[in-house]
């Protein structure tokens, strides 16, 4: 019976290890796909707050366009080339950073 147990014993420390490389070449395989999956799962806390807010989402633009439609529009404007100019620089210093890793 002792020998049982020490074979079980012995085949369960290689079944781990196996598992943990296995761990270990997913975790190299995937992150590529880390930063894609991360933005879609910002994206999605996005929306939902969206959904759980709609008074306020609403009640923002609607002020905004009565206010000042043309200003509304210039800031929209404005907001988005900031947010594509920072992600444009996230992008190249993120592979900067890629080839300087090697």
């Amino acid at each position: 019976m002792n020998q049982r147990l020490l074979e079980l014993a012995h085949k369960r420390g290689r079944l781990t290890a196996r598992i943990q490389a296995q761990r270990e070449a997913l975790a190299a395989d995937a992150w590529p796909v880390a930063a894609t999956l991360e933005a879609a799962d910002s994206g999605a806390r996005g929306l939902q707050w969206l959904k759980t807010h709609p008074g306020t989402v609403g009640a923002g633009l609607a002020l905004s366009f009565i206010l000042r439609p043309k200003r509304v529009f210039r800031w929209l404007r404005r907001g988005y080339l900031a947010w594509r100019g920072y992600t444009t620089l996230r992008q190249r210093l993120d592979d900067l950073g890629r080839r300087a890793r090697g």
